[in-house]
């Protein structure tokens, strides 16, 4: 059966849909002290799948209430699917004293569960961090599909050369494109980003920009900036997570962006495509 966490209810059930799989009931209370509970109310399989994307530190504590309640349950086997990784990318410490939070979390995840599947960390190595059998599920492909179909001499572009493979996925959905990658600099102390054009002509060409989070908007929407000033017709804004913090939707806006699109890894209004059928490959 496929167990869903509040977080990722719409998810959970395509995921039902492209398995086939039942979709168990549960109910998520907080006592008035502030302690979360997730119950199972109609549970009764061998083989649970528990599916949470770990956004805020509730939705951590959910997901191992989950994975507990199905043992509890009877469930021999446990899958866990984590839609969105939380703290994935602090994968390493940069000064004495801090933690390798994405290392302590899969631990912590490991508990619990036979096998994970995490789709599109911001880093596929952070997999190794589970004591568990755990592998990365790519979702970009799933991009092409809101793509309106008269994109016009089309390029599917990255924000930096580290999401140039997802870039590549998408166009290869779509069937047709060409591809490229901004250089993107960020100053630490600061948090200032920059992004410097490639050389592709983009003058009356339709851009499709592509990343697998978009949490602050700031690095898009200078990216937008760029394409306008150099006369692009349309930007398309894609990701696989649409965490959208904060005025990240205000800020894409302004700068012009023509429409905005996500998976269901995180569940916001621009999720207008799951990425469950994905992660049901690898069921």
């Amino acid at each position: 059966m496929i167990v869903s966490g509040s977080t990722s209810q719409a998810f959970a059930a395509a995921l039902a849909d492209a398995t086939g799989r039942d979709l168990a009931a549960v109910e998520y209370d907080r006592f008035p002290d502030g302690e979360l509970q997730a119950t199972l109310t109609d549970y009764a399989a061998d083989h649970a799948v528990v599916v949470g994307s770990t956004v805020s530190s509730d939705a951590h504590v959910e997901l191992l209430q989950l994975q507990d309640a199905v043992r509890e349950a009877g469930a021999a086997e446990v899958t866990t699917v984590l839609p969105y990784m939380g703290y994935a990318r602090q994968d390493r410490a940069f000064t004495e004293g801090e933690p390798v939070s994405a290392r302590a979390v899969a631990r912590a995840v490991s508990t619990g569960t036979d096998r994970v599947l995490t789709v599109n960390p911001h880093e596929t190595a952070v997999c190794d961090f589970f004591t568990v059998p755990a592998e990365p599920v790519d979702a970009a492909a799933r991009l092409a599909e809101p793509l309106p179909g008269d994109l016009s001499d089309p390029l599917f572009l990255s924000p930096d050369e580290g999401a140039v493979d997802l870039a590549a996925t998408t166009r290869d959905a779509h069937g047709r494109g060409d591809l490229d990658y901004f250089e993107k600099e960020r100053d630490y102390d600061t948090g200032t980003v920059t992004v410097e054009p490639s050389d592709a002509a983009v003058a009356g060409r339709d851009v499709v920009l592509v990343d697998d989070i978009v949490a602050t908007g700031s690095t898009m929407a200078e990216a937008i900036d760029v394409l306008t000033d150099r006369d692009a017709a349309r930007v398309f804004v894609t990701c696989v997570h649409p965490m959208l913090a904060a005025d990240a939707r205000t800020k894409l806006e302004r700068a012009g962006t023509t429409a905005i699109f996500g998976t269901d890894t995180i569940e916001r209004p621009v999720s207008t495509v799951s990425a469950a059928p994905s992660v049901a490959e690898h069921l």
